[in-house]
C-alpha cells in the first residue's frame, strides 16, 4: 500500500474490450482479494456500474446486486484463513471459520450504501430487479486446478456451465480436502498477482411479472395458440398473440408464456364469463401500472379485434396462477351443441336425455389428438343434459360435464372409442355441427367491476 497515489485511489476505466479494470499501475496488487478490495470499492467504479444500470431501461424501486467473484478468490481466501489459523495457533489462540468475514460479505458491507446512494433507492434481497457483475482474473485461472485432481466427485461438467470450476464446486472441494494436503499444493501465503480483477459483465434482468385475466372468444377459425404443423403455420393468428402482442409491448418485456384453464378447439367459441388465462412476461422493462392504465390496456386489446374480448385483466402473483390449475379435474364446464342425427326425430325422442344425470362416460383417446396426447382410457361424467328441438334432423344440447370431457367424442362416440354416448343412447348416427364452451366454473381471477 506505500507505492498507493498520493490522493490514495487507484484509477479505473473501461478498456478497449468493454471490461472494466485497474490504470494504476503503482499499485501493489493484494494476493487475497486480486484488488477487488483495493479497487472496485471506489466511488468513480460505482458510478460507471450505476451509469450502465440507469442507461439499461429498467424500471425499479429496489434492486438486488448480484456480485460473481473468480472462483480462484476462495482458494486464495482458504490459503489466507490456514496461514492466519496457523499463526494464531502459536499464541495459543483459536480461529474458526466462521470468525472470519468472507471477501464477498466484506465488499458488499462497503458497496451496498455506496451503490444504494448513487441510485437513490435500497438494496433489497427480494427485490425482482436484479444487478450482476462478474469478475474475472485471466493470470490466476489456474490456482483451482489442484483441487480437481485430489477431489475429482467435485467437479461433474454441467451443460450449461462453460468450466467445471464453478464457484460451488471449488467451495465444496475446499469444505472436503484436508488442510495438511491443501497446503502441499497450493502456497500460503498465496503469490502475488502481476495485475487486478477485472469485470468481464455488468448485466439488469427484472424478475417476470404476471398478468391474469379472461378471454371470450367469438370465431370459429381461431386457434388458442399459434396452429403450426410441420413447421407450416396453417392460421394467421391466435387468442395467446392477440392478447400477448399488446402485453409485450407497453411492458417491454423480451417474451412471454401463456397459460390457462383448459383449451377450446379452432372451430369452438367460449362464450360466457370467459376463459380464465394467465400471462408471464419475461424479463419486463415496465412494470409499474396503475389500475386505471391495466383498464386502459384491457380496452386496447379488445378494441383491437373482434374476435376475442378480454375481462379481469390484473396483475397477479407467481403463487395465485396456482388457483387457476387447482383441481382443475374436478372443476365443471357447461356447453352447448348443434347436433345433427341421420335419422328424422320428434321431441319425444330426445327428452329422455334430460333426465339422465351423473352420466359416466369412459373415453378412450380420441383419434384427432392421438399424435400429441397418450393413449388412455378416461373415465369423465356427464352432471346433466337439457335438449331443444330445433327440427326432425337437427336439436341443440347443453350439457354440464366434468372439466376434461371431449364432448365432440361423446356426441359421434369416435367410432366406439367413448362409450355410451348420444349415437348410442338415442340409436341413431349423430354429428356435432357447432360447439360453444357457454361457461367455465373457475373463481379466478378475482372479477374486477369493469
Amino acid at each position: 500500500m506505500d507505492n498507493l497515489s498520493q490522493n490514495g485511489e487507484g484509477k479505473t476505466s473501461i478498456i478497449e474490450d468493454g471490461s472494466i479494470a485497474s490504470k494504476n499501475s503503482n499499485l501493489n496488487v493484494c494476493n487475497v482479494c486480486l484488488g477487488i478490495l483495493q479497487d472496485f470499492c471506489e466511488k468513480e467504479f460505482i458510478k460507471k456500474v450505476c451509469q450502465k444500470v440507469e442507461a439499461s431501461g429498467f424500471e425499479f424501486t429496489n434492486l438486488v446486486l448480484s456480485i460473481s467473484f473468480p472462483p480462484q478468490l476462495s482458494v486464495r481466501e482458504h490459503a489466507a484463513w490456514l496461514l492466519v489459523k496457523q499463526e494464531m495457533g502459536k499464541q495459543s489462540l483459536s480461529l474458526g471459520r466462521n470468525d472470519i468475514v468472507q471477501l464477498k460479505e466484506a465488499y458488499k458491507w462497503i458497496t451496498h450504501p455506496l451503490f444504494s446512494e448513487e441510485l437513490g433507492v435500497p438494496i433489497d434481497g427480494k427485490s425482482l430487479f436484479e444487478v450482476s457483475v462478474v469478475f474475472a482474473h485471466p493470470e490466476t485461472v489456474e490456482d483451482c486446478h489442484f483441487l480437481r485432481v485430489i477431489c475429482p466427485d467435485c467437479f461433474k461438467p454441467a451443460k450449461n456451465k462453460k468450466s467445471v470450476f464453478t464457484r460451488m464446486a471449488v467451495m465444496k472441494a475446499l469444505n472436503k480436502i484436508k488442510e495438511e494436503d491443501f497446503c502441499k499444493q497450493f502456497p500460503c501465503p498465496p503469490n502475488s498477482p502481476k495485475a487486478v480483477c477485472s469485470v468481464v459483465e455488468i448485466e439488469c434482468a427484472h424478475g417476470a411479472v404476471f398478468v391474469a385475466g379472461r378471454y371470450n372468444k367469438y370465431a370459429r377459425n381461431l386457434p388458442q395458440t399459434p396452429w403450426i404443423i410441420d413447421g407450416e403455420r396453417k392460421l394467421d393468428s391466435s387468442v395467446e398473440e392477440l392478447i400477448s402482442d399488446h402485453l409485450l409491448t407497453v411492458f417491454k418485456a423480451e417474451s412471454f408464456n401463456f397459460s390457462s384453464s383448459g383449451r377450446e378447439d379452432v372451430d369452438v367459441r367460449t362464450l360466457g364469463n370467459g376463459r380464465p388465462f394467465a400471462i408471464e412476461l419475461v424479463n419486463p422493462h415496465r412494470v409499474h401500472f396503475t389500475s386505471q392504465e391495466i383498464k386502459e390496456l384491457q380496452q386496447k386489446i379488445n378494441n383491437s379485434s373482434n374476435k376475442i374480448q378480454v375481462r379481469d385483466l390484473q396483475l397477479v402473483t407467481r403463487e395465485a396462477i396456482g388457483h387457476m390449475k387447482e383441481g382443475e379435474e374436478e372443476k365443471t364446464k357447461t356447453y352447448s351443441a348443434l347436433i345433427w342425427t341421420n335419422k328424422a326425430i320428434q321431441r319425444k325422442d330426445i327428452e329422455f336425455l334430460d333426465d339422465i344425470k351423473d352420466l359416466k362416460i369412459d373415453q378412450k383417446t380420441p383419434l384427432r389428438v392421438l399424435h400429441r396426447r397418450p393413449l388412455a382410457v378416461r373415465t369423465r361424467i356427464i352432471h346433466s343434459m337439457e335438449t331443444h328441438y330445433v327440427d326432425e334432423h337437427h336439436f341443440r344440447l347443453y350439457l354440464k360435464t366434468q372439466a376434461g370431457t371431449y364432448i365432440k367424442e361423446f356426441v359421434h362416440g369416435d367410432f366406439g372409442r367413448t362409450k355410451p354416448n348420444i349415437c348410442s343412447l338415442m340409436d341413431v348416427t349423430a354429428d356435432i355441427l357447432e360447439l360453444d364452451v357457454e361457461s367455465v366454473d373457475v373463481d379466478w381471477p378475482p372479477a374486477l367491476d369493469d
